[in-house]
């Protein structure tokens, strides 16, 4: 397993944010489970892929950081591919709390990995 060369510090903040990140996406999935089952799907993988993430970074394993960017930045543009071009059976508006703070997350996150890795 290798080893990052982030600092113990940049290691906890990157596994707390993208865990975040799961949480989120894994308490919304009732939700986009009732828009469309291929929703509901996508944020549990994406929850899972988080949580496998949080682990690998805090274990310093070299995949661990590169699928937390896969992650975040595919949640995050997804985000924005949802509410511009739109989702088949979704029809969300641009202030969703928990996206919004999604979106933050996920920001903090990509600017922890390319500040601190």
């Amino acid at each position: 397993m290798a080893i990052t060369k982030a600092s113990r510090k940049t290691t906890l903040w990157g596994s707390a944010l993208i865990a975040l990140v799961g949480l989120i996406h894994l308490l919304v999935v009732p939700e986009y489970f009732g828009f469309a089952t291929y929703l509901g799907l996508l944020f549990i993988l994406n929850a899972l892929g988080s949580f496998a993430s949080a682990v690998g970074i805090y274990r310093r394993a070299w995949w661990g950081w590169p699928l937390g960017v896969v992650m975040a930045a595919g949640a995050f543009f997804m985000y924005i591919e949802s509410r511009t071009i739109g989702l088949p059976m979704l029809n969300e508006g641009w202030l969703d709390p928990p996206g919004v703070l999604s979106l933050i997350v996920e920001a903090i996150f990509v600017g922890v990995y390319l500040l601190g890795v």
